[in-house]
């Protein structure tokens, strides 16, 4: 099984905590029939592990848990910590240099920068604590306004809700769309929000069907294998298309032809990974005019192209076959 490492400084946030647990420890992956994370939190130093003013963490594990992690996602530590143990930063460094995926939850960032893994690299933290990071660790390439950063082995997520968005991400890399969808849903949370918007919007992504809003998203949704005009989706939503540009931006972070594109292609995510139909076939059925334009938004928004999407992910599938 993959094991997720997850090591905890003394008096840790328990929100961004209990992410980590919900996404990787959770098991209700068990109903899905493939094998799903071997979660291990463990003391990111001496106890008493202090859970915020909660209680204390009660585990067998310790830092020797990042020894054989696959992936290790940090969680932030108390907002008033400035150094964090010599034997963490160490651990994450030995987890790094053999290869395991090393992320951080909102402020967890600063430990990854003080263990050296985000010098040069993309990083993001909580939008209060984007200075204070750029300040202190000049060498992090530090992104002003993304929910979450992916450089490959070294992944970071701005404050709170992001670091959901950023477990869902690992587990859309590790298990693809259709997947990490079913766990989002277990979370009542959107299925997608992607990396690169703006983690500091002012209003909250609006997704429920249960706002006129949110009707407007399913309204969309259930047309996507055809052209969508945003003056008639305007209308759907009983407001003129300038209006409503304006709103979804405020909404979502993204132009109503950006959220559309993104929707698009996760369907298409979903049919290379769940059918066998025609890359053509593919692109009729999300509402792109040929194959050609599937292929050009499937390598801006997933990196690769829908024929090597759909072999790796078979490839993943059959493995998890043979193991279980």
């Amino acid at each position: 099984m993959h094991v997720v490492a997850a090591p905890v400084t003394d008096h840790a946030p328990m929100f961004e905590l209990s992410t980590i647990v919900e996404i990787f420890g959770s098991g209700r992956a068990a109903s899905m029939g493939i094998p799903w994370y071997d979660l291990r939190v463990c003391a990111g130093e001496p106890g008493p592990v202090h859970l915020g003013e909660w209680g204390v963490l009660d585990t067998r594990h310790g830092l020797e848990a990042l020894e054989i992690a696959d992936t290790v996602v940090v969680p932030p530590p108390h907002d008033e910590r400035r150094s964090f143990p010599p034997e963490l930063l160490e651990g994450l460094r030995r987890a790094h240099r053999r290869g395991a995926r090393i992320a951080s939850i909102c402020t967890g960032a600063f430990i990854l920068a003080a263990a050296g893994l985000l010098d040069g690299r993309p990083a993001i933290t909580h939008w209060s604590s984007l200075d204070d990071l750029a300040r202190r660790h000049p060498a992090v390439r530090v992104q002003p306004a993304v929910l979450y950063t992916d450089d490959g082995d070294v992944l970071t997520s701005a404050g709170s809700a992001a670091g959901l968005d950023l477990c869902l991400h690992l587990v859309r890399l590790d298990h693809g769309a259709r997947v990490a969808g079913t766990a989002a849903r277990w979370s009542v949370v959107p299925p997608h929000r992607d990396g690169g918007q703006a983690q500091y919007v002012p209003a909250p992504v609006t997704e429920p069907s249960s706002s006129p809003f949110g009707a407007s998203l399913d309204w969309a949704r259930e047309r996507l294998d055809r052209p969508v005009e945003v003056r008639d989706w305007a209308h759907a939503a009983g407001t003129s298309p300038r209006t409503f540009a304006r709103r979804f931006r405020d909404a979502t972070g993204e132009t109503p032809l950006q959220w559309l594109a993104a929707e698009r292609v996760r369907r298409a995510q979903e049919l290379l990974e769940g059918t066998d139909l025609p890359v053509e076939a593919v692109a009729a059925r999300c509402g792109f005019v040929t194959a050609a334009g599937l292929r050009k938004h499937f390598g801006r928004r997933v990196g690769t192209t829908p024929q090597q999407y759909r072999r790796t992910f078979r490839a993943a599938h059959d493995d998890d076959r043979v193991a279980s």
